[in-house]
């Protein structure tokens, strides 16, 4: 029972890290109250500030992929016990992010700046509904499953873990990732446009759209027929899909 009971504990210190760095990324992109933001400080030598921002984003890029991976996940149990194999897998991912935060070199040039107030509205507007669509989604499909929650509870009450089943609910109705579309819409929805903003919004976008590529893969061999006519009548990332003749 102490082994399912410090598995459970383990389980909420990681959710709380993973808060922290969720709710720190919303300050960190919307330069909002946090200390540390996409544009504060004073800002270096440029290609020093593009070498460390790729590194520390390629890092992030890396962790989460190869972590994400089914045969990664095949062999992660023999090292970290099943339970807590989600718990472990998203703290990495909170600290790398908090460490991105950290230590990333803003780069001052700015590209736009929207003064119209009806436009600065409309996306300081776009940016918040992009969080309030990435934190719906994981409610969407199983908030407390992705970032282990529910395998440290169901272990700590000795409930055996199901398979996720295939769903579509609402939003999944009408993109098959609106996860992403989120992220998107929150790393670009903003009225003033940096350097460094721009290249991080460009790096993750392209991150992003290669990872969707490698998750399908695995959602088919996963899912088989099910999600090959999902991925058939539903458009990836925008609700508008163009109909072959």
């Amino acid at each position: 029972m102490a082994a399912r009971i410090l598995a459970f504990v383990y389980g909420l210190i990681c959710y709380f890290i993973f808060l922290v760095a969720f709710l720190y990324a919303i300050g960190f992109v919307g330069n909002l109250v946090v200390p540390k933001s996409i544009d504060s400080g004073r800002a270096g030598p440029f290609v020093q500030a593009l070498i460390i921002d790729g590194l520390l984003l390629s890092l992030f890029a890396i962790q989460h992929s190869v972590m994400a991976r089914q045969w990664f996940k095949r062999a992660w149990p023999k090292i970290v016990p099943e339970p807590v194999e989600r718990s472990t897998y998203v703290i990495l991912a909170s600290l790398i992010l908090l460490l991105l935060f950290w230590q990333w070199r803003p780069m001052k040039g700015v590209v736009w700046t929207v003064t119209n107030p009806n436009g600065r509205a409309v996306l300081q507007g776009l940016f918040w509904i992009g969080w309030g669509l990435v934190l719906a989604s994981t409610y969407l499909i199983d908030h407390f499953g992705l970032f282990g929650m529910k395998q440290v509870y169901n272990y700590l009450v000795g409930k055996h873990d199901e398979p996720p089943p295939f769903k579509t609910p609402t939003l999944y109705k009408m993109v098959r990732h609106p996860l992403y579309l989120g992220f998107i819409i929150a790393f670009w929805a903003t009225p003033r446009m940096t350097t460094g903003h721009l290249f991080f919004a460009i790096m993750t976008t392209a991150y992003i759209l290669v990872a969707i590529q490698f998750e399908e893969r695995d959602l088919i061999r996963f899912y088989g027929e099910n999600y090959r006519r999902y991925r058939e009548q539903v458009s990836m990332l925008f609700p508008l899909r163009l109909r072959k003749r």
